[in-house]
């Protein structure tokens, strides 16, 4: 894959309320304008893409969804592109055709799933919220014709009391469903890599299993306006080894405090770790190798 995307800076927003279950939400405030607090450039315009239902004349509308938590229920939407018409052609993007990403304000409840199309280009996939608050909804992909990879959102309200978690510590290290793993290398405005390895009961995964053409893919949001990217590992499969170690390059915009969410495939199941980190000025080395176990012990 080898690809060398950049974390984009994103500004924008708008907040989707449903009034009836799985209608239509109705819109509040201006999704091409950037909200309070967002990053802006120097003359006040948001900065990237990706926090728009807009962009490049593609508009992500007709989202609808289950409107309490504990029901179960679809949520369904569409692309429509620059001639007003749903899109019914994309081209493949890291073996599917659409992306989806859906996460809290407070960087909870992540989700990276792939709902499927019908005939008339609507999005659909069974869902059901676990808890009150906003959440953004992604979607990425690359209809047939456009200039290059999209990714475009909107939010949703679920009512219901909700309180903010507070955003996690920087670490280094992590565990989900029995796997430790680690982060090597910082994040930084000039550029960096960065690898994680992965063990389990103490000893490395050597053969993490290909998920959507990579043994890794990572997900970063920046933690104040969910600024988003998604990132794919250097190296292919067959050339590149099955773990325990997975590396990305990436260039952050700001020195500024990022949710990491890292899919990898073993055992037949997909599993996503998490991870705060603080983004940092000036370009870095690489991760330190010296002194490094790849089982992921410190």
């Amino acid at each position: 894959m080898n690809d060398r995307l950049k974390f984009a800076a994103f500004g924008g927003g708008l907040v989707v309320l449903f009034g009836a279950a799985f209608g239509i939400g109705s819109l509040v405030g201006d999704p091409t304008e950037p909200a309070a607090g967002h990053h802006t450039s120097a003359t006040g315009e948001a900065t990237g893409t990706g926090l728009r239902a807009s962009e490049s004349g593609y508009t992500l509308t007709a989202l609808s969804a289950p409107t309490t938590t504990d029901t179960p229920g679809s949520l369904r939407f569409r692309i429509d592109g620059p001639d007003g018409a749903p899109v019914t052609a994309y081209t493949d993007l890291h073996e599917k055709d659409l992306h989806l990403i859906a996460v809290r304000s407070d960087t909870t409840e992540y989700r990276h799933v792939h709902p499927v199309r019908d005939a008339a280009g609507t999005w659909s996939i069974d869902w059901t919220w676990r808890t009150p608050g906003t959440y953004r909804i992604f979607a990425d992909s690359r209809p047939a014709g456009a200039p290059g990879e999209l990714v475009l959102s909107s939010t949703v309200t679920v009512p219901g009391p909700a309180t903010d978690t507070p955003l996690p510590a920087v670490s280094r290290t992590t565990t989900v469903d029995g796997y430790r793993v680690r982060m090597d290398g910082d994040l930084s405005t000039g550029g960096s890599d960065v690898s994680f390895a992965v063990s389990k009961d103490g000893k490395p995964v050597t053969d993490l299993q290909p998920y959507l053409g990579a043994y890794g893919h990572l997900v970063a949001l920046r933690s104040d306006d969910l600024s988003y990217l998604h990132v794919h590992p250097e190296g292919e499969i067959g050339s590149t080894p099955a773990g325990p170690r997975v590396a990305f390059h990436a260039q952050a915009p700001s020195a500024d405090a990022y949710r990491l969410y890292l899919d990898f495939a073993h055992d037949g199941k997909v599993h996503t770790a998490e991870f705060t980190a603080d983004a940092i000025g000036g370009a870095t080395p690489g991760p330190n190798t010296h002194d490094r176990h790849e089982g992921g012990h410190q």
